[in-house]
């Protein structure tokens, strides 16, 4: 499943690549670093490099920290992807000029034929949990087991917050409304008219605060519910009294 990545890398044996043998593993972090990605200096690289230890779990296990890597060790798969990924994008920066004049595929005879991008999607595949984790770690969406639940909670918050119709909204510049002070009992005398006029104000913008902090309040548990409960209503159900 890492052939095509792999393969633009340069890797040695890309089609006999095996995730799952230990050995085969270790060579390729440690050539990922070597060759590829260099996130440590030579002289650091000792740990990493010495695939026979027994330690080495813990040496990958920092790496992955340093890199800010979203995967962990028991989640090799993944975190193979994306290092895979990792690679490919320094590659591409070392060697911009190279590959900006490449030409892209020719289309198919069906290449007029618009295709759903989501029709052959497989949820279990490295590529796609690590593209939803990299857009929830960009979002900061919770967590979760389930990539398609985390997937459709980033398309509710795109949908609410980043459409072009949400943005612009957000953008536009409100007006502020003219608040008589003298409407508002302050609570409590400094005895300075000036302290209390600034009290008065103080206060007035905290309450506009907690107003908006609700409203955010709001927002979360709607979108929450909308991810994890689903709920569907039968008012035949209802009830009035015993």
């Amino acid at each position: 499943m890492f052939r095509r990545k792999l393969t633009a890398l340069d890797y040695h044996n890309p089609n006999g690549f095996d995730c799952t043998d230990e050995t085969q593993f270790r060579n390729c972090i440690v050539w990922l670093e070597d060759q590829k990605i260099r996130h440590y200096k030579i002289e650091d690289r000792g740990n990493l490099r010495n695939i026979p230890s027994s330690d080495w779990p813990k040496a990958y296990q920092k790496y992955l920290q340093d890199l800010n890597c979203p995967f962990g060790v028991q989640e090799r798969q993944e975190a193979v992807d994306w290092l895979l990924g990792l690679a490919v994008r320094y590659e591409y920066g070392d060697n911009v000029e190279k590959y900006k004049n490449c030409q892209p595929l020719a289309a198919s005879s069906d290449g007029d034929k618009a295709v759903d991008p989501l029709v052959n999607l497989d949820s279990n595949s490295p590529d796609f949990k690590a593209g939803v984790m990299a857009l929830a770690n960009i979002l900061k969406i919770q967590r979760h087991d389930d990539y398609l639940v985390m997937l459709k909670a980033i398309r509710i918050l795109i949908q609410e917050r980043l459409s072009p119709e949400a943005i612009t909204k957000a953008s536009q510049n409100r007006e502020g409304v003219p608040v008589a002070l003298d409407k508002h009992i302050l609570g409590f005398d400094t005895g300075d008219a000036t302290l209390n006029e600034a009290a008065q104000i103080l206060r007035l913008l905290h309450i506009e605060e907690l107003r908006e902090l609700q409203t955010k309040i709001n927002e979360a548990i709607v979108a929450v519910q909308a991810i994890i409960a689903d709920p569907k209503t039968d008012h035949r159900l209802g009830k009035v009294g015993r």
